[in-house]
């Protein structure tokens, strides 16, 4: 081999082993960062309670299926009603082609929380604001007062919709902030693979902050019209110190969206 080509192959090899360690660094890092956050004790505010807020967002993964441990802590074996297992299956049948969140409706609850774009906590005194990057939407949780038993207004009066009606309020000293919500419209689904809502579905959500770096959320899913009985499931969230959101444009008239199948675009 002559000089030059000797040199050259050298220095390639040499080139490309910097690459490398350039690379390496980064995930290692990311990963040091996250186990101080985790060892970190969660901030609180003011008067005691567990901040959900700060300077970063909560970075959720997507959550495909609120009943499998690819996705969620725990395995659940779903109880569906006749109307609900032939709503899933139908779903599954045509590989989630009708999807709301395909056609730019809002994700629902609690799948909002299992969408793969980041979300933040505003609270306030009377109420709390989640915002959200995906389709800039937002929910208010308005806060409950202890002395007074009411949750909601009265479910006639309240006009369905993609979000229901949330109240919340606080337990376990101000630790775990818990959502109420009712009053959707039936158009959601729970998950991408296509777990059916009707408007008698009911939510509760927990939120805790067990550390600085980490969201645990839990949420209980009603609906007498779908389910035999309520079930749970649950998973965790990482932070992101210092990220900010996103502009997110998703379009209810989208035309294009009418252009797709199963298999690609026509």
């Amino acid at each position: 081999m002559h000089q030059r080509s000797l040199y050259h192959k050298w220095f390639g090899i040499v080139m490309a082993a910097l690459a490398l360690a350039m690379l390496l660094p980064l995930p290692i890092l990311a990963q040091t960062a996250a186990k101080a956050d985790n060892a970190r004790p969660a901030p609180k505010l003011a008067d005691g309670k567990v901040d959900l807020g700060g300077s970063g967002i909560w970075a959720p993964k997507w959550v495909q299926d609120w009943a499998d441990t690819q996705w969620v802590e725990k395995a659940v074996d779903v109880p569906f009603t006749p109307a609900g297992a032939a709503k899933y299956q139908e779903r599954r049948a045509t590989l989630s082609k009708d999807d709301p969140e395909g056609y730019c409706m809002p994700p629902g609850v609690p799948r909002y929380t299992g969408t793969p774009y980041p979300f933040q906590f505003v609270q306030l005194q009377d109420r709390v604001l989640i915002i959200h990057e995906s389709m800039h939407g937002y929910r208010i949780i308005f806060l409950k007062d202890p002395n007074d038993p009411k949750k909601h207004p009265p479910l006639e009066s309240l006009n369905p919709t993609w979000l229901g009606h949330s109240v919340g309020w606080y337990e376990d000293s101000g630790q775990t902030l818990v959502i109420d919500t009712v009053g959707f419209n039936g158009n959601t689904w729970l998950d991408y693979v296509g777990h059916p809502t009707s408007e008698n579905l009911h939510v509760v959500e927990r939120i805790t902050r067990p550390n600085y770096g980490t969201l645990h959320y839990q949420a209980t899913i009603e609906d007498k019209q779908m389910y035999t009985k309520p079930w749970t499931s649950s998973f965790t969230v990482p932070w992101r110190q210092g990220q900010e959101l996103m502009e997110y444009v998703c379009n209810e008239n989208n035309k294009d969206i009418l252009h797709m199948n199963t298999t690609g675009w026509k």
